[in-house]
C-alpha cells in the first residue's frame, strides 16, 4: 500500500483499487476537479481523502503519489492546519450541513464559507483541497449553492465529497463528480487493523474479541472499533433473543435500549452511534431471517441460526420490520429525541404495517 493516512491515523488498508486510480491520475496529470466517495461507513473514505489532499500539496511527493511527511506542507496537514485543506463536516448539533458553511452567515455572505475560499489563491501550493465530510446531510440551499461551484470549480482547485449512498445525493451533484465506490474492507483486514490499534494502546484485549468484532462488523472498521465496547457486545446477543420472541416484548425491547443509548454518557454522538449500531445489528438479524426464508442459506454464526430459526417470519413481515428499522436509522441522522425514536421503533415492531411515528 502506497499511502500513509496523516499523523495518528491507521494506514490506509483494503482499498487498494481506489488508491490505484488516483495514482494512475497523478502520473497523468489528470486529477479532476470534483469527486464522490462512496460507500459504506468505516471503510477509510475520509481518511483517503485527506491523504490525497497531503499528498497533492506536498513539497517533495515521492513516486506513487506518496507525501514525504517532514516539509511544511506535510506537517501542516498532519497538524489540521494547512491553509489550503478545507475540511467542511455536518456540526453535532446540526440535521444538515447549514448554507452557512459554504457562502457565510446574512452578514458576511460570499465573504465567507467554503465557496469563497475556494476562489482564494493557494497560500502554500499550487492547489486548493476541500473535503466535504457527511455529503448525505447537505441542506437543499447548501447542495445548490455548492453546484454552482461545481460547474465551474476554481483552476487547480479539487473538491471530494464524502458519502455513503448515490441515492442520498442530488442528481446534478452526481453528475458533476467523478463516482470513487469503496467497498467494504475484508474480515482479516478489519481483524488486523483493530488487533494492531489494541497493541498501541497498551491496552490488553482478548484475540477472540477482536476477532469476534472484526467478523460482525460487516467490513466497517468504525463498527468493530464499537462492538470492542463489551456493553455493546453483551447488547447484540441479547437483541437477537429478544427479536426472536413471539410475541415480540417491545416494552422491554425499549426499556434496554434506551438504557443502553444513556450509558454512553451525555454527549448526543456516542448515544447517536450506539444506537446506530443496536439498529444496524437488527437489520442483520432480518437479513438472515429473510434470505433463510426465501433460500434456505442459514447463518454460520450458530447463536444467529437458532434465532433466526426459532422466529421463522413471512417475508413481508421481515419486510416490514427492515423497512421501520431504516426508518428509525434515518431518523437519527435527522437530530430525533432518541428515547422517543426508540419507543416509536419497537411500537412499529410489534405492529408490522404501522410506519414508525403513526
Amino acid at each position: 500500500m502506497a499511502w500513509q493516512a496523516t499523523k495518528g491515523r491507521t494506514e490506509i488498508a483494503g482499498q487498494d483499487a481506489v488508491v490505484g486510480q488516483f495514482v494512475r491520475a497523478a502520473s497523468l496529470g489528470r486529477i479532476a476537479g470534483s469527486y464522490l466517495f462512496i460507500g459504506p461507513p468505516g471503510v477509510g473514505k475520509s481518511t483517503v481523502a485527506l491523504a490525497i489532499a497531503k499528498s497533492l500539496l506536498c513539497e517533495r511527493p515521492r513516486p506513487g503519489l506518496v507525501a514525504c511527511g517532514a516539509c511544511a506542507s506535510c506537517v501542516q496537514a498532519d497538524g489540521g492546519s494547512h491553509p489550503d485543506i478545507d475540511v467542511v463536516a455536518k456540526p453535532a448539533d446540526r440535521a444538515t450541513i447549514p448554507l452557512e458553511a459554504f457562502i457565510g452567515d446574512p452578514e458576511h455572505r460570499m465573504r465567507e464559507g467554503l465557496c469563497w475560499r475556494l476562489l482564494l489563491r493557494p497560500a502554500l501550493g499550487g492547489r486548493k483541497l476541500a473535503i466535504i465530510l457527511d455529503a448525505d446531510h447537505l441542506s437543499d440551499e447548501a447542495a445548490n449553492c455548492l453546484l454552482k461551484t461545481l460547474e465551474e470549480p476554481p483552476d487547480r482547485a479539487v473538491i471530494i465529497l464524502v458519502g455513503t449512498a448515490l441515492e442520498r445525493q442530488l442528481p446534478t451533484i452526481r453528475s458533476r463528480c467523478q463516482i470513487v465506490r469503496f467497498q467494504p474492507l475484508d474480515q482479516e483486514t478489519v481483524f488486523r487493523v483493530i488487533s494492531s490499534e489494541a497493541a498501541t494502546s497498551g491496552t490488553p484485549v482478548d484475540p477472540s474479541l477482536l476477532r469476534a468484532c472484526a467478523t460482525a462488523a460487516g467490513g466497517s472498521l468504525a463498527r468493530a472499533r464499537l462492538f470492542l465496547d463489551p456493553e455493546l457486545t453483551a447488547f447484540r446477543g441479547r437483541l437477537t433473543a429478544v427479536l426472536s420472541q413471539r410475541p415480540l416484548h417491545g416494552v422491554e425491547l425499549s426499556r434496554e435500549t434506551i438504557a443502553l443509548v444513556e450509558a454512553a454518557g451525555k454527549e448526543a454522538p456516542p448515544r447517536r452511534a450506539r444506537l446506530r449500531i443496536v439498529l444496524e445489528a437488527a437489520i442483520d438479524f432480518f437479513r438472515a431471517s429473510l434470505r433463510r426464508e426465501v433460500t434456505g442459506d442459514i447463518p454460520a454464526d450458530p447463536a444467529l441460526a437458532q434465532r433466526v430459526e426459532a422466529w421463522q417470519a413471512d417475508p413481508e413481515t421481515v419486510l416490514q420490520q427492515i423497512q421501520s428499522t431504516l426508518d428509525a436509522l434515518d431518523a437519527i441522522d435527522r437530530n430525533a429525541n432518541l428515547s422517543i425514536l426508540i419507543d416509536a421503533w419497537t411500537a412499529a415492531l410489534e405492529q408490522p404495517g404501522i410506519a414508525l411515528g403513526t
